[in-house]
Formats: C-alpha cells, sequence, structure tokens
C-alpha cells in the first residue's frame, strides 16, 4: 500500500549483543509505528537531479555528489557494516521478530541484502520488520539499474521494483507473509518524530556526513537513541568523529571497527541496558 502526500566485535552474551526482542504492537504490517497526532503539512518527498553513472553500474547521487553503494561491492558492503556490524547473525537465531530501521533508503540494496541473509538463518515462523527513512527517492529505472549488477539479488530487486513508487509519501508492502517493509519517503528529521517504535537494529545510511550533515545532526541522532530498545544497536560505514561524538551524547556506547574495502574504521555500538 501506497500513500499520496499530504498537501496541508561479534559477542554471544545476550546482553551483550541485545538479541532482536521488541515489544510491539502489530499494525497492518507487523510494525510497531504510531502516529501521535495529525502529521503537520510538509513537502512531502523531494524533487532532485537524479543520478549520474560511474564505471557502468555506480549510481551517484548528482545532488550529494556521493555513491550510493561502495565501488567495491555494495552487497558484501552491506554484510560487512550493517548485517555483521549489528550482529545480526548470532541475534536471529533466537528471535520471535526483530523490527530494523534505517535512515537512508537509497536504491533498496541493504533491505534486500538484509531479506536474503534473514532467510537463511531466521528461526521457523520469526518475522522481520524494515522501516527505513528517505527524502530524495530514486525514479523506478534508476533503482533497477542500481540493483541489476547482483544476481543474488534478483528475484527480490524485481519485488522491490514492481512495488516502488517515489511519488507517493510513505510506501507499505509484504516480502512474504513473515517480511514487512515501510519507507517514509519524507525528510526523517520531521518523521521521526512523528512515530513511536523501538528498533533493534539502527542501519545509519546516509550520504556522507561532510555532503548530508541534516541526516547526521545531533537532534537525529537523540531521535534515534530514543527508538532503539536497551540493548540494541546501531552501525555506520562512517568513521567521522563528530559522529562518534554525537552517538556518545545521544546515549550510545560507541566502538570502532574495521571498515568495509578502503575504509580503514566504520562505528557500531549499542543502547546500554538501564
Amino acid at each position: 500500500m501506497a500513500r499520496r502526500p499530504e498537501t496541508e566485535d561479534a559477542r554471544t552474551n545476550d546482553e551483550e549483543i541485545g538479541i532482536c526482542n521488541s515489544d510491539i504492537d502489530l499494525r497492518s504490517l507487523n510494525h510497531s509505528l504510531t502516529i501521535r497526532g495529525k502529521m503537520p503539512e510538509s513537502k512531502g518527498n523531494s524533487t532532485i537531479p537524479g543520478v549520474d553513472w560511474r564505471d557502468g553500474d555506480l549510481p551517484v547521487s548528482r545532488h550529494f555528489d556521493d555513491p550510493y553503494f561502495s565501488a567495491h561491492d555494495g552487497r558484501a558492503e552491506t554484510g560487512h557494516v550493517f548485517v555483521r556490524g549489528n550482529q545480526l547473525p548470532q541475534r536471529w537465531r533466537d528471535t520471535e521478530h526483530c523490527l530494523i530501521a534505517e535512515l537512508g533508503f537509497g536504491t533498496g540494496l541493504n533491505f534486500l541484502e538484509t531479506v536474503r541473509q534473514w532467510r537463511e538463518l531466521k528461526r521457523d515462523g520469526a518475522r522481520l520488520s524494515f522501516v527505513s527513512f528517505e527524502q530524495f527517492p530514486m525514479a523506478t529505472n534508476e533503482m533497477h539499474r542500481a540493483l541489476a549488477r547482483w544476481p543474488e539479488l534478483t528475484a527480490l530487486a524485481k519485488q522491490l521494483v514492481e512495488v516502488w513508487q517515489p511519488e507517493f509519501e510513505i510506501l507499505e508492502t509484504r516480502f512474504g507473509e513473515d517480511i514487512a517493509l515501510t519507507v517514509f519517503m519524507s525528510d526523517a528529521n520531521i518523521r521521526l518524530p512523528q512515530l513511536q517504535f523501538q528498533a533493534d537494529a539502527w542501519y545509519l545510511d546516509g550520504f556522507s556526513p561532510a555532503k548530508n550533515p541534516q541526516l547526521w545532526n545531533p537532534a537525529l541522532l537523540a531521535e534515534v537513541f530514543s527508538r532503539t530498545v536497551p540493548g540494541g544497536t546501531f552501525a555506520t560505514y562512517s568513521a567521522a568523529g563528530q559522529v562518534r561524538r554525537d552517538l556518545q551524547a545521544a546515549g550510545f556506547e560507541v566502538r570502532r571497527e574495521s571498515g568495509f574495502g578502503t575504509k580503514r574504521e566504520m562505528l557500531a555500538g549499542r543502547r546500554p541496558h538501564a
């Protein structure tokens, strides 16, 4: 279902890795999302120049002059930074429901690779909810081209492209009975404070903090912290000192880990238990 814009270190200790066990109230798509009051008037998503292509199939945001994923291998980057950075393979073995939230849906690659790994590792009967924010949604044809380089994701990419409607403000859809996807195609600084949910893991994947600082500002990272379960985690490709300090100021325990490809470091961490 899509909605038109409105006009008006791997650890085995459960406490350390934060088992995915959000206390959720199931809504239409198994998400614990509720909107507080009436959404204020907003621009919905934004119209910006589209995508340039490097080396044939590497999408680069024309607005931010930044690639959507690593030139080395975006799918492997997702696995290293976000899936393993949040220690999800260990956690999924013991969870009945896991809610992942993301800043920066982009091509949808993180979601698709997460789904692929989830299906391989999940316990029987488990469910996955994935909530993402994307102010500048890709055109459908650009998304299709960006995802075509990974044959492992062909079937999942086809399903996503078929339902992708960037002109709408909210996309809600299912990938089978066990996976629910919600994408808010608007500014996370506006939308996130309007929502009530507790994520088990966060993917912080906006464009470079130097080029897209609005998706890394202290107030937004504080909202991320407040919408993380105790013991819940985050991971990001960024190792920027200001990002690390702002995540710590928000309340997260932050650690540096080995980055992907040519990046020496990345950041990961968790919300402490009370």
